[in-house]
């Protein structure tokens, strides 16, 4: 049985990473598995501090300390029971975390400078062992309820929240738009990130648990809203945010330049095998092409990482501030540049070029400078008048982040509220929308996030639900009134 706090003996170490050259030309995951010594090594170098800054900044609260000492124990089993607890899929966010910002970043042997115990790899490791065992069972409620909840979107958020409702025994459908259930776990996220099995098993297992599953069903199209609530005892609104914030320059309309999810859903549903009939034409592949991504975030990154696999000729990311004050994962930045991504830090788009037939020639764009922050607590970019210059580009992409769209327009209900920036209104402690029996989860609430806050937002929004029903439920019923005799 190893002993903890072995920092003092054994180095940080992530499991085996593929050379770039290789991984450039496919688009498997980049990292190997852990062994189980190297998982258990790596996790006994914890220090089981009595504050677990881990813990507190992650958005479950997944209780680190005390699976990475299991871990290292060689008690796999309870492990993986005590991750799944707090975390409905610990081996997505081992995965596909921004770990260098959440738990790691803030573990203390990464501020005392002896390297972070890598976290998410053991969390991976974990969960992948107890798939591989048949540790990850289906769920069996210890009693069935007449009541049903109806889930709008197959996402994290709303996968969380079915799983936390069956457990409680409730009825629970989800609907989604899509001709598959993982939201942007499917047709946003990249196969070299997570592959599509992962999210696939995962669906498999709640309709195994008995949620049932609807997709291609446009809800205020196929279905009213009035219907879904009539229905069900309750419904959830797990939509995630889609709409892509626009390029404001000229040009932005050339044939050529596309959204980032126009771009990676083409991507990976050719992974899935389907017919894309814009990506064998060639419109939205980069092969042989230069590309120009417009971004920072993680989907920049996602963005630029699928262009080098597809061929692409030329790979830049232009991006107005620089490198320390980028929004994305800084890993994903270190494997961008690895695998052969250009970065042209602090600059921005000034026109999209194009030609005669209005198809994309180059991106002008002008040098900017660091100011005073802004109400990020980021340098304020400005612009460096006089420094304009050219990149060429045969495929411009916008990664510029994503808004909710018009949900009360689009379900055909004026009745649900909106913030000032378009997300559901709700009650933050109940996650209850405007209107009666109606809650909302994820991305339509907090704006565009990590997939981690979706399934905590899913997991506190199944915890309203239940609330709400059971009280329904037990209730004492009004006798009626007895007329005098």
């Amino acid at each position: 049985m190893r002993q903890m706090l072995q920092f003092v003996r054994l180095d940080q170490a992530m499991p085996e990473k593929r050379e770039a050259e290789a991984r450039r030309k496919d688009f498997g995951e980049i990292y190997d598995g852990f062994t189980a010594d190297g998982a258990g090594e790596q996790a006994s170098r914890c220090e089981q501090c009595g504050i677990p800054f881990c813990q507190v900044h992650c958005p479950v609260q997944n209780n680190i300390p005390d699976w990475l000492k299991l871990t290292a124990e060689g008690r796999l089993e309870e492990a993986y029971a005590l991750s799944s607890a707090t975390n409905n899929m610990p081996e997505v966010c081992g995965r596909i975390c921004p770990q260098d910002r959440l738990c790691e970043g803030s573990c203390v042997l990464e501020q005392s400078k002896h390297g972070t115990v890598t976290i998410g790899a053991v969390e991976k490791f974990i969960t992948d062992t107890a798939w591989k065992n048949g540790w990850v069972k289906p769920v069996k409620p210890i009693q069935e309820l007449k009541q049903s909840v109806g889930i709008i979107g197959a996402g994290p958020a709303g996968m969380a929240a079915a799983e936390e409702l069956r457990k409680l025994g409730y009825q629970v459908t989800i609907y989604d738009r899509y001709d598959r259930a993982g939201g942007l776990l499917i047709y946003g996220i990249p196969n070299f990130k997570l592959e599509k099995d992962v999210v696939a098993r995962r669906v498999k297992l709640l309709q195994d648990s008995g949620v049932t599953i609807k997709c291609n069903v446009n809800v205020g199209t196929d279905i009213t809203f009035a219907e879904l609530r009539k229905v069900h005892d309750a419904v959830l609104v797990a939509t995630g945010v889609y709409k892509a914030r626009d390029l404001a320059c000229p040009g932005v309309g050339a044939v050529g330049v596309f959204k980032a999810m126009t771009y990676l859903t083409a991507s990976n549903k050719k992974g899935l095998g389907d017919a894309v009939p814009d990506f064998d034409s060639g419109k939205l592949n980069a092969e042989g092409k230069h590309v120009v991504v417009i971004g920072g975030g993680d989907t920049a990154m996602d963005c630029v990482r699928t262009a080098i696999r597809q061929g692409a000729k030329s790979v830049k990311c232009l991006y107005r501030r620089d490198r320390e004050n980028m929004p994305g994962s800084q890993r994903e930045v270190a494997n961008a540049i690895e695998e052969g991504v250009e970065f042209v830090w602090q600059s921005a788009p000034e026109a999209v070029l194009h030609d005669a037939n209005n198809t994309v020639t180059g991106v002008r764009a002008v040098r900017m400078r660091l100011g005073t922050p802004d109400q990020s607590g980021r340098a304020k970019p400005e612009v460096l008048d006089g420094s304009q210059f050219v990149v060429p580009a045969d495929i411009v992409i916008e990664a510029l982040g994503f808004d909710p769209e018009d949900v009360p327009a689009m379900f055909g209900e004026p009745g649900l509220g909106i913030t000032r920036w378009g997300t559901l209104k709700t009650d933050f402690r109940t996650l209850r929308t405007t209107m009666d029996g109606v809650f909302a989860a994820g991305d339509i609430v907090r704006g565009a996030s990590l997939v981690v806050w979706a399934i905590r937002d899913g997991r506190d929004a199944a915890a309203s639900i239940n609330t709400a029903l059971t009280l329904k439920r037990t209730a004492p019923k009004e006798e009626p009134l007895r007329k005098a005799s």
